[in-house]
């Protein structure tokens, strides 16, 4: 028996993003890229424990006017951000941590409570007097960073979810869900407190759509229509519920990150102009459906 455990995990392990930034050929990590590029830095988290956290991030540049602050899915691999701080023009910074309990990163163990690992990841919104910040909360990381954006709100200036993760599995999601439950206690550690913060997820989402409903500030969705994560009909239910900007970019999957750079800086760019003033927002046409009873779209396990 344990060596059906261990090949489904292993089978697990090979669908995730990747076992490692240093074995995934899909996603080109820092040491692709020019020194000075990119730098990894570590900062303690902003909660009593001071859990050592690692980050990537650009060195500080002069005209940045802008600070992009990105709270990545799970797991969570910084790494996996090279091409997009890379692609950043020099008007931008951006900082990206591997959140509480992945890579290198403190605790141990997974942290369940979201709005801990906002608080957690909160000194990353610090930024110089001049710069304004740019929030982006990928996929299990939409939530975190909508919480944050509320929690922090004097600090965050407009925010952009990609592809982002509020319950709603689609196929593949349900599929790789469903075997780490099954295999999680042979899982290597980034997998297994993946699957147990998604499993903490649901409980907490009512308050994360009492979050949402009460931002002031810009908040644009971008989504993949080649999706298998999270279906973009979830987000475009929520979009259009909350009155927000979504973008849908043909052929993107869930990793807009590796596959779709250009489109993922042209939605960071629109939250930019709709804070400065220079863009209206811009909701999917169509009505929500499927409302949950609790103020957010459907969630289907």
């Amino acid at each position: 028996m344990r060596r059906i455990l261990l090949f489904a995990a292993l089978a697990l392990t090979a669908c995730a993003v990747g076992t490692s930034e240093d074995e995934n050929d899909r996603f080109p990590t820092s040491s692709a890229y020019p020194p000075g590029t990119m730098e990894r830095i570590e900062f303690a988290a902003g909660v009593p424990e001071a859990w050592r956290i690692s980050a990537l991030q650009t060195p500080e540049r002069a005209d940045a006017d802008w600070k992009v602050v990105i709270i990545t899915g799970t797991p969570s691999w910084s790494e996996y951000w090279a091409p997009t701080i890379a692609g950043l023009p020099d008007t931008r910074e951006l900082i990206v941590a591997d959140r509480p309990g992945f890579r290198t990163s403190e605790p141990e163990d997974a942290v369940r409570d979201i709005a801990k690992q906002a608080d957690a990841l909160a000194p990353m919104l610090e930024a110089r007097p001049s710069q304004r910040v740019l929030l982006v909360g990928q996929s299990f990381g939409a939530p975190v960073a909508t919480m944050m954006a509320q929690r922090y709100a004097d600090r965050v200036d407009a925010v952009v979810l990609v592809s982002a993760y509020f319950g709603d599995r689609g196929p593949t999601a349900r599929r790789m869900f469903g075997l780490g439950r099954v295999v999680q206690g042979v899982l290597p550690r980034d997998l297994r407190n993946s699957i147990t913060e998604v499993s903490a997820q649901g409980p907490q989402l009512p308050a994360v759509w009492d979050a949402l409903r009460g931002l002031r500030q810009p908040v644009v969705f971008v989504h993949g229509d080649n999706d298998t994560f999270v279906p973009l009909e979830a987000d475009q239910r929520i979009a259009s519920e909350y009155g927000h900007t979504l973008i849908s970019v043909p052929g993107g999957d869930h990793f807009l990150n590796a596959c779709c750079v250009p489109a993922l800086l042209g939605a960071f760019e629109q939250a930019i102009s709709e804070a400065e003033g220079r863009e209206p927002a811009d909701p999917p046409a169509a009505g929500a459906t499927d409302p949950d009873p609790s103020g957010g779209p459907q969630i289907r396990q």
